[in-house]
């Protein structure tokens, strides 16, 4: 018999609904019923793609017996960290504060008032490694709370006032500047792995928004070391396991620090994040590779992630069925070179062996091979095309990985952003469509009439979980994006609704921000994280679509607020650089200006194109008629004998109007260039 998880509109949660265990979702009557039956809530959290979650839940949860005791000595909360990141953000603190780490699954005990008191993340059913059982955690908690219900109580209260000690009051002490950028650099280059790419050892995230900062310290300032870094990065990732070879797209993580094996699930924030960034590259450099992983990201979240409401899901699983129909980790993925041989023939098996790194000993498990490109050198690309293409299919017929069809707004928001440039840049107007169509989803289900958003919707229903503020800035950052692109000024209001509620609902008195609005429900605390992990957090991307927003405006509230909030990338970016590289990018954007360029004359024109193209950080785009009211940067600039002609502005100075894209690209290359 299903339980209370069978409505949700999770596919985490949904994955529970036919448990033993009687879950319920993160709700009042949840702690009602806790407090009724005086007993702890026992809170597991974690999300669709999580390999962990799963191994967890068909140990434990799936377990009649252990459900059967959760059930009479727990009440049982489940929570979709992607549903409710806030819920997540204050007890992970919590138990990060307690253990020195944290992860998902994340296991913690509650008291009926909300308070934790105990956690955990992963529990095997049987002790090993030092890790009790799941069983030996659930029986002394139990016990704990059944005869040491002060020490509870006291633990509990505790650790909420250690949290409540946490609160940032203000953004910091004034702006980051000249200094603050160089020492972040400096910090980037000791944690630079020279030989592999990428910052720190094993396992090694891709360092998305720590590249976009590369990319505009160097057009702002010229520093060769930046752009080696960046370039270096994208093309070991591009050429490791983390990238998918065949498909296109990226997976979350490498386990190693050489980029050879991934953790497999494929995540939208990573795919978005990391195909603006090679766009990016590309527009730096003119970087062929960077091109095409640009395009084969894009790619890749149209054809895997699209929803048919025109959303883009949220991640494929890692795990799917192999040959014998058993779960594994990768198996859709990776081969041996039997395999290679039964779809491609003896000889281009050889040829593609030798291509994609594929050995008899295998680079991942039982002998199997992650596909790579470890060799730079130039090969037969027709044949290399043709390989790639027959693996491909043959690929399409093996079990795919599951995928969570949750529609996240700030995720969307990323994608949107990464789809609208990409196809700009490379005269793919159906990425810019796939962007609008995406846009338009998030207007019409995600947006009420008073432009408060949802966080998230599944198969064109709207969930039940106010947004967070990096929904607000990611999604005013993707509208904004499309609005330089698009020329629809539709965009840059509808950007503007968002930011404002940034400013009257996240933002506090010293220019501090909070994950929450002011009316959100209230948790045993505000949450509160400016720092940039897998994605921009809210505070810094918020700061950049406010920074975006002044500028397209002239808007003084926006800048102010805008300022304020990038005080605390004073403090973090030369401390905490990698944890900070979307502030760090925004904190770019504003020693430059960011520069404003109004074009006058046609949408797509070349003059409209070279200012896309420009490589100043953060630079804002409006383009068409400048008898519209559409966007305030076209008022009273009309084109110069009838041509289409550009305005390029900068810290209230203005360069003369120009006809000449040549003169335009000189201006927009960045200071450093």
């Amino acid at each position: 018999m299903p339980n209370r998880l069978a409505h949700a509109t999770s596919p985490y949660l949904l994955q529970h609904a036919d448990n033993p265990v009687d879950w319920w979702p993160w709700e009042p009557a949840a702690f009602e019923e806790a407090r009724r039956r005086d007993v702890p809530v026992l809170l597991s959290v974690g999300y669709s793609a999580c390999h962990w979650c799963h191994v967890m839940a068909h140990e434990s949860f799936e377990d009649d017996a252990t459900a059967a005791y959760m059930n009479e000595h727990f009440v049982n909360v489940k929570v979709d960290r992607e549903e409710r990141p806030d819920v997540d953000a204050v007890y992970m603190e919590a138990v990060q504060a307690a253990t020195g780490q944290g992860g998902w699954p994340m296991t913690v005990f509650l008291t009926a008032d909300a308070e934790p008191f105990y956690f955990g993340t992963y529990f095997p059913p049987e002790s090993r490694q030092g890790l009790p059982s799941f069983r030996q955690v659930l029986e002394g908690v139990a016990a704990a709370w059944t005869d040491r219900r002060e020490e509870v109580a006291e633990v509990a209260s505790r650790i909420v006032h250690d949290l409540s000690e946490r609160t940032l009051t203000q953004g910091g002490e004034g702006l980051p500047g000249e200094s603050e950028l160089a020492q972040a650099l400096l910090g980037l280059t000791r944690e630079y792995d020279e030989k592999h790419g990428g910052f720190g050892g094993a396992p090694k995230f891709p360092p998305s928004m720590t590249i976009e900062f590369l990319l505009r310290h160097h057009a702002r300032t010229g520093a060769d070391g930046a752009l080696q870094m960046a370039a270096d990065t994208c093309e070991a990732m591009a050429r490791g396991g983390i990238y998918d070879q065949l498909g296109g797209g990226f997976a979350r993580y490498a386990v190693d620090r050489e980029w050879v094996v991934p953790h497999f699930e494929k995540m939208l924030y990573d795919n978005a994040l990391l195909c603006r960034v090679y766009a990016h590259l590309w527009r730096s450099t003119g970087s062929e590779l960077a091109r095409r992983v640009a395009l084969e990201t894009a790619d890749f979240m149209v054809r895997e992630l699209r929803t048919a409401e025109g959303g883009f899901a949220s991640a494929l699983d890692a795990d799917s069925e192999d040959a014998n129909g058993k779960h594994v980790e990768g198996a859709y993925y990776v081969w041996t070179p039997a395999q290679l041989r039964e779809v491609l023939g003896e000889e281009d098996a050889v040829f593609a062996a030798e291509l994609f790194g594929v050995t008899d000993e295998g680079t991942f498990e039982e002998g199997s091979s992650v596909l790579r490109l470890p060799s730079a050198d130039a090969t037969d690309e027709a044949r290399a095309a043709d390989v790639r293409a027959r693996l491909l299919a043959a690929r399409e017929l093996r079990a795919r990985p599951g995928r969570d069809d949750k529609v996240v707004a700030a995720w969307n928001g990323l994608a949107i952003a990464a789809l609208a440039e990409t196809g700009a840049y490379f005269d793919r107007p159906d990425l810019i469509e796939r962007a609008t169509e995406a846009a338009d989803l998030l207007v019409r289900l995600h947006m009420g009439p008073v432009a408060r958003l949802v966080r998230t919707s599944k198969d064109g229903r709207a969930g039940e979980h106010a947004g967070v503020l990096e929904d607000y800035g990611d999604v005013a950052e993707g509208f904004l994006a499309l609005a330089a692109v698009t020329g629809e000024g539709a965009w840059l209001e509808f950007a503007g609704f968002l930011t404002d509620i940034v400013l009257q609902h996240f933002t506090g008195d010293g220019g501090q921000l909070y994950d929450t609005a002011d009316d959100a429900e209230q948790l045993i605390r505000r949450p509160q994280d400016p720092t940039d992990s897998a994605t921009p957090a809210g505070w810094t991307a918020a700061a950049g679509a406010l920074l975006s927003y002044a500028a397209y405006t002239g808007s003084e509230p926006h800048r102010t607020a805008a300022e304020g909030a990038l005080g605390v990338v004073k403090a973090l970016g030369p401390r905490a650089p990698r944890f900070t590289g979307w502030g760090l990018a925004v904190a770019e954007a504003l020693l430059d200006g960011p520069r404003e360029v109004a074009v006058a004359g046609p949408v797509g024109g070349v003059l409209h194109r070279t200012a896309l193209l420009g490589r100043a950080p953060g630079a804002v785009v409006a383009a068409g008629e400048t008898a519209g009211t559409e966007f305030p940067l076209l008022a009273d600039r009309p084109m110069v004998d009838g041509a289409p002609t550009a305005y390029v502005c900068r810290h209230f100075v203005c360069d003369a109007p120009t006809t000449d894209p040549e003169v335009l690209a000189d201006a927009l290359r960045g200071s450093g260039a």
